[in-house]
């Protein structure tokens, strides 16, 4: 689900026990960060943050639904992963799992899904809810998974925003998967990167360039990174998708619908309704 940077954050209805948060705001600024210090600042900051994130969205995620992003297109609805009836029985690897709300949905269609997430917290908040499926604690680019032990793997907004080398998840996702094997993941949209992130006017004017792919980092006093959000173009997420050994079947750029009132970091009805939020990449193992 979305991050809470220039782009935004995941949640349940019940309550967890909050925990103390940063003594200090850090620094927002945009500077390079590489796989190992983006790996290390997020897994911290969404340890840190997992309770907070799971109050704050816990109405709109529920505990079972399967929701791509803050637009709430629902894959009930959706059918990216393929029909319902299709899902029974096939091995789902949910990447980025969170509170593993997905991974939810997909055991009650009888698939036979595993959620993994590189945050503790994040699962903790997994393992208290409940499920009969299992959680693994890892990092995406490197999954501790055999080769073609899946049929689908899914991600929504789990991972691709955060790491600096997207085409290394992509092609362990790829050795994951068995031949024919479907991939699925959500990222804000490009183009919001354009644009500040904030839900009201002052958030449809454009205020930086598309094309600078400079990461947006949070700081703290000394310099070290405590949050790292990557942007590519629309074009470079492509051209990963394809060099990572799959074929893009389809890209959907979910419109806001009338029923949606919430507003969600930068995402809300009013920009919802003008430019794109959220990008949905489906695609094929080679």
């Amino acid at each position: 689900m979305p991050p809470p940077g220039p782009a935004g954050r995941k949640s349940t209805t019940r309550e967890p026990i909050i925990q103390e948060s940063e003594a200090s705001e850090p620094e927002a600024t945009r500077r390079d960060a590489d796989v190992t210090e983006s790996s290390r600042a997020n897994r911290g900051w969404w340890d840190r943050n997992a309770d907070e994130y799971q109050v704050e969205h816990g109405t709109f995620l529920g505990d079972d639904r399967f929701v791509w992003g803050p637009e709430g297109l629902d894959e009930v609805e959706a059918e990216l992963l393929g029909p319902p009836e299709e899902l029974k029985g096939r091995d789902v690897l949910e990447i980025g799992a969170g509170a593993a709300q997905c991974s939810r949905w997909l055991t009650a269609q009888g698939a036979r899904p595993i959620a993994l997430d590189i945050s503790h917290r994040q699962l903790q908040h997994a393992l208290r809810i409940g499920g009969s499926f299992p959680l693994v604690c890892a990092d995406a680019g490197a999954l501790p998974f055999a080769d073609g032990s899946f049929d689908l793997v899914c991600s929504a907004y789990g991972a691709l925003p955060f790491v600096a080398d997207p085409r290394l998840v992509l092609r362990e996702v790829r050795r994951v998967l068995r031949p024919g094997g479907r991939l699925v993941f959500s990222v804000t949209h490009p183009i919001r990167w354009a644009f500040p992130d904030e839900p009201g006017p002052e958030g449809l004017s454009v205020s930086g360039s598309y094309f600078d792919r400079t990461p947006y980092v949070e700081q703290d006093d000394e310099g070290r990174a405590v949050y790292v959000e990557h942007h590519r173009t629309l074009g470079d997420r492509v051209r990963d998708v394809v060099a990572s050994g799959f074929r893009l079947v389809d890209l959907v750029e979910p419109e806001w619908p009338a029923w949606n009132t919430s507003e969600w970091g930068g995402w809300s009805p009013l920009r919802g309704n003008l430019i794109p939020g959220t990008a949905i990449f489906v695609c094929e193992r080679d």
